[in-house]
């Protein structure tokens, strides 16, 4: 996977996997999990989104 370096010397990976609008806890945790099996590590989960 494509990284991109931060300011502070950090890579991150390029492409990411969101959370946003899976509003059932559940089935968010089942993605999520899901998404690391098939090989994401940037998991978008920010805070505003009530996940």
């Amino acid at each position: 996977m494509k990284k991109i370096q931060l300011n502070n010397g950090v890579e991150i990976p390029l492409l990411g996997f969101g959370v946003f609008q899976i509003p059932d806890l559940e089935e968010c945790e089942q993605i999520v999990l899901n998404a690391i099996d098939t090989g994401y590590r940037l998991i978008d989960t920010a805070a505003s989104y009530f996940n």
